[in-house]
């Protein structure tokens, strides 16, 4: 199975996607740098998280137009996998290729810090492998993560079982306290309609390996590693 990881200008835990990927999971991992204009040969790509072009004027309403979106977009229309993360799940957001949009955390603060994470659902390829109700440890690092949609799409999330991820306690509670960003419902993370589109706000690559307190973030993979191994 091979990986393609989005570069723009300002990215940076592109190197962190591929380390993961490439040497602790054996993946093929590959970075693409933002003026590609295909992304042909990948299996699955990742949005990093990172300040896509600084984003002066709101977090990836700038990299939406980078050369390499309407090659992501035809990627994700065509069944392929896209996953992003922070900053990449901005850029879904502004791509329309995910509901919702991620604005200022309701602190006013840049937040970096673990968070537990409650697994909703399970129908896409990246939790296939988890249990609804399985509680993640992963890190936050951001200040616009507060995730918001009208009241229509909101519906429609949770009549679907499109929210993947709720923010929450150890022990699995939703609690103001448990929410760092003041986002909608807790929502940590959604899907397309089709479910091969995550979004989440949390770093799975910087909780892969014991070293940096917590491997849950490669229980994402683990299940297209299983499937890649027939």
């Amino acid at each position: 199975m091979r990986f393609g990881i989005l570069v723009f200008p300002g990215s940076w835990s592109h190197q962190d996607f591929r380390h993961v990927l490439a040497d602790v999971m054996g993946f093929e991992a590959e970075e693409v740098w933002h003026k590609a204009t295909g992304v042909t040969g990948f299996d699955c790509l990742i949005l990093p998280g990172g300040f896509a072009h600084g984003d002066y004027l709101r977090a990836g309403a700038i990299a939406r137009f980078s050369p390499v979106m309407p090659a992501v977009v035809r990627f994700a229309e065509r069944g392929g996998l896209v996953l992003g993360s922070c900053n990449g799940f901005q850029i879904l957001c502004e791509a329309g290729l995910l509901p919702g949009a991620l604005l200022r955390n309701a602190s006013l603060q840049y937040r970096c810090q673990g968070v537990h994470l409650r697994v909703e659902s399970t129908a896409t390829p990246f939790t296939a492998g988890l249990a609804p109700g399985q509680i993640l440890r992963m890190p936050i690092s951001h200040g616009e993560g507060r995730y918001h949609a009208d009241r229509e799409t909101l519906a429609r999330l949770n009549g679907e079982g499109r929210i993947i991820f709720r923010y929450c306690a150890p022990d699995g509670a939703l609690s103001p306290d448990a929410n760092p960003n003041g986002s909608l419902e807790h929502i940590a993370g959604v899907c397309n309609a089709r479910g091969n589109v995550l979004g989440l706000m949390p770093h799975p690559e910087r909780a892969a390996e014991s070293l940096l307190g917590s491997e849950d973030g490669r229980l994402l993979f683990e299940e297209l590693l299983a499937r890649a191994l027939g």
